[in-house]
């Protein structure tokens, strides 16, 4: 019965929103960010992610803090109550669980001998103060997972190890330039729910990284960052106080293949304005005050998904979506969302969903005032 409930305790991990992870075990297996079907338009490169087991050989498997458990080299001490860091863990351990303690400080030597670590969950806690040598020796350490505490600024001297850090759900108001600095191998960052304003963010605080995934939700946003990084594949923007896209507010970010906006303030997208994403596939608008589709989604060539529903949208043209003529979209779109706008849905002509794969894929009605 142990052993059940030590794994059901693990997974219970993966269901913190508002990443999406297959089972907590994947930490072992990286298969890099979930993509659409469309090898063409792919380019994401993956990091493996998957530590070298054979150099973890256990040495010191009878060493285990009081009132955790641990097994194959995790060390869980979460829901235990813990006011600190506990001593006496192996130095063999690959991940440690300490979320849902009461830990509020991390400091000089926490981690000490730690050095084959690669994942640490930290999630709430009550950590305000972090030394600036307190990661030091994790000198492995691929994932950080340090949300809903209650730190006010982006912790000092990350391992430049880190592949992924959570630190949603703070009390960050500011990004400054260089907190990422030497972060090579960084490709996922999760920063929403912190009170950050466009003018939190210093010129180059992003300079160096080459993220993938970047998500500043739930945040004091009044319009889209123009400095970060271009590598983007994925960047998520949703409950801010966005109002307007403008023209070159998405130049940078050519290569993002899903953009969400979603429950925004957003009025007003320029004509041209999407013309910068050539390889988008996914385009949250849901829950905006748009009153019209948007122009240039039939040069979308990949595009396959659009939620607009929950806007101000009284009609729908003919070419909305759709291209004029043939064979010039690659993909079919599998996913129209216009549900709850104010469209007599009656009066949309059918060959306005022309190139969509199936009528089930548009989604209409539900309006209420």
């Amino acid at each position: 019965m142990r052993p059940l409930w030590f794994l059901a305790s693990l997974l219970a991990l993966s269901q913190a929103l508002p990443f999406e992870q297959k089972a907590f075990w994947d930490f072992t297996l990286d298969d890099g960010l979930p993509m659409l079907n469309d090898e063409e338009a792919s380019g994401a490169e993956t990091t493996s992610g998957v530590p070298d087991l054979d150099s973890l050989t256990p040495t010191f498997s009878a060493m285990c803090p009081f009132g955790c458990h641990c097994h194959l080299r995790v060390v869980q001490c979460s829901d235990l109550g813990l006011k600190a860091v506990p001593k006496e863990i192996s130095p063999d351990t690959t991940l440690l669980d300490l979320q849902n303690n009461d830990i509020s400080e991390l400091r000089r030597d926490d981690f000490k001998g730690l050095q084959h670590l690669y994942a640490l969950v930290l999630v709430n806690n009550k950590i305000s103060k972090i030394h600036e040598k307190a990661f030091s020796p994790l000198r492995k350490l691929q994932k950080l997972y340090i949300s809903k505490n209650h730190l006010v600024e982006i912790p000092p001297n990350l391992p430049s190890s880190l592949v992924e850090l959570r630190i949603h759900d703070n009390r960050i108001r500011k990004v400054p330039k260089g907190v990422f600095s030497g972060l090579r191998n960084m490709n996922c960052i999760e920063m929403g729910g912190n009170p950050l304003e466009n003018s939190g963010f210093e010129p180059g605080a992003f300079d160096g990284l080459k993220l993938n995934y970047l998500r500043i939700s739930e945040a004091k946003l009044t319009g889209i960052p123009k400095d970060l990084p271009e590598t983007l594949n994925e960047l998520h923007l949703d409950h801010n106080k966005i109002q307007a896209i403008e023209l070159e507010d998405l130049l940078r970010y050519s290569k993002l293949y899903r953009l969400g906006l979603g429950h925004n303030q957003i009025r007003m997208i320029e004509n041209g304005s999407l013309s910068f994403l050539p390889t988008l596939r996914e385009l949250h608008l849901d829950n905006n005050k748009l009153s019209r589709v948007p122009s240039g989604l039939p040069d979308l060539k990949l595009l396959q998904v659009v939620y607009l529903h929950t806007n101000n949208i009284t009609k729908v043209g003919v070419n909305d979506f759709c291209p004029v003529g043939f064979g010039v979209k690659r993909a079919y779109y599998n996913g129209i969302s216009l549900f709850n706008n104010p469209v007599p849905y009656w009066e949309v002509q059918p060959a306005t969903f022309r190139c969509v794969t199936d009528r089930l894929a548009i989604q209409f009605g539900n309006y209420k005032k």
